[in-house]
């Protein structure tokens, strides 16, 4: 019962035309509001803008299952290949089938026997078809004509050793293929070769100097490693030959590493054996740098000049380095090692460090081609028993023995063709 004096408040009844319209309005904006997120989620505007990828992340141990995912597109955060950001040695190998050399020891008649593999009896060709992925950056392919371009009236020399030779090789294949016939060339010397494509004015030259500093064994050769000498203090006599170039590409490793100490000489060599000092290999490497280095400092000017150092090639002459006790070095490999960061013994970080001290005090800039750690992956890449010998091919007996596998060269097309990729991204 409600006590006197307390009424309820009144209700008030809203016309039956309000309560239509009001409804009809809330419909409308309903409406409205749900074609508007429709037309957001639909629009750029809340979209990402993805690239292509061009290799996937995924891992995969089936070979079709790669191809796919090869192809396929993926978001891709890597950013445009810039030699001052990307760190081009922190990577992959990633199988491909569809890419293809752009060259065969068949089509390019200035390879060495020594690197002609699939002429040599090499029947597996997986090893042409890995493709090197930074995770940083994407690596653009060789471009031959791009390279002839930037090669247009200028001279472009490989200093160093065999390895050096391997890469000077494999860039001449990498170009030679577009130019017509009549207008390319090539003279082959012990010391100097050079390759000419006349139609870009252009020359690819290598020079035969294994320590770049001079020594008893650089022009003709001494098979004995205890007989060697290296004038470490001395490098005029070589040097005179790579004035006036306008790219040089440097290298020297593999010809220090002949034991544990070397015989190093000052002063002239016309005094025999008799003056030389056994030196730690380190520090005759050192000394043999710096001289170098005080040559390019000297000499080269860095306006006309650019000058490039190849990181040591690694050999692969110890399977058990890669996990398989019961190989002998590089024999019978048909696939790169998979473990990320894998360094085997026939790298000394030791070594490579010195190079990097070195080039770090040096007033005319280098630039590093880091090929060492994306190398040391290709056990499946060298020349192994598909190659020659004293200018001698190996016979079907002789490539039954894994024992005579050559485990530093390595074959053409292959390897090398990656080094020249990210050295003509640096140029």
């Amino acid at each position: 019962m409600i006590p006197s004096g307390i009424m309820n408040p009144p209700r008030v009844k809203l016309p039956l035309p309000i309560i239509i319209t009001t409804i009809c309005v809330l419909l409308f904006i309903a409406i409205l509001y749900a074609e508007r997120l429709s037309f957001l989620s639909s629009s750029s505007i809340l979209k990402y803008k993805t690239c292509p990828r061009k290799h996937n992340k995924l891992k995969s141990n089936n070979r079709k299952e790669e191809e796919v995912l090869v192809n396929s597109s993926w978001i891709d955060d890597r950013f445009d290949f810039d030699p001052e950001e990307c760190n081009v040695a922190n990577g992959k190998w990633v199988f491909n089938h569809s890419i293809k050399p752009l060259y065969s020891d068949s089509s390019c008649p200035y390879i060495d026997r020594q690197y002609s593999c699939v002429k040599n009896g090499r029947e597996d060709s997986d090893y042409l078809h890995w493709e090197w992925q930074p995770e940083d950056c994407t690596l653009p392919r060789f471009n031959p004509k791009l390279a002839l371009k930037k090669l247009q009236g200028k001279r472009l020399l490989f200093v160093g050793d065999s390895l050096q030779r391997n890469q000077w090789e494999s860039f001449v294949c990498l170009v030679q293929g577009i130019i017509p016939a009549k207008q390319k060339s090539m003279k082959r010397g012990r010391v100097y070769s050079v390759f000419k494509a006349k139609e870009y004015n252009a020359t690819i030259e290598f020079y035969w100097a294994p320590f770049l500093v001079e020594s008893n064994t650089d022009i003709h050769i001494i098979g004995d490693p205890k007989k060697r000498i290296i004038k470490v203090d001395e490098i005029t006599e070589r040097a005179k030959n790579w004035t006036g170039v306008d790219i040089l590409v440097f290298n020297t490793y593999v010809w220090w590493m002949s034991g544990l100490r070397i015989k190093a000489l000052w002063g002239s060599f016309a005094n025999g054996e008799e003056g030389y000092e056994e030196l730690d290999t380190p520090v005759a490497y050192k000394l043999g740098l710096r001289t170098w280095a005080n040559w390019v400092d000297s000499t080269v000017n860095p306006k006309k000049t650019r000058v490039f150092f190849t990181t040591m090639s690694p050999a692969h002459t110890k399977s058990a380095d890669w996990g398989n006790k019961d190989g002998v070095k590089c024999f019978n490999e048909t696939k790169p090692v998979r473990k990320k960061n894998h360094w085997g013994s026939g790298s000394n970080k030791g070594m490579m460090s010195v190079v990097a001290k070195v080039v770090k005090k040096m007033k005319v800039p280098v630039t590093i081609i880091n090929i060492t750690q994306i190398s040391e992956y290709r056990i499946d890449g060298h020349s192994s028993v598909y190659t020659e010998t004293g200018g001698k091919m190996l016979t079907k007996v002789e490539r039954a023995n894994p024992q005579n596998a050559d485990c530093i060269h390595w074959c053409l097309p292959g390897v090398p063709d990656t080094w020249n990729q990210i050295f003509l991204a640096m140029l």
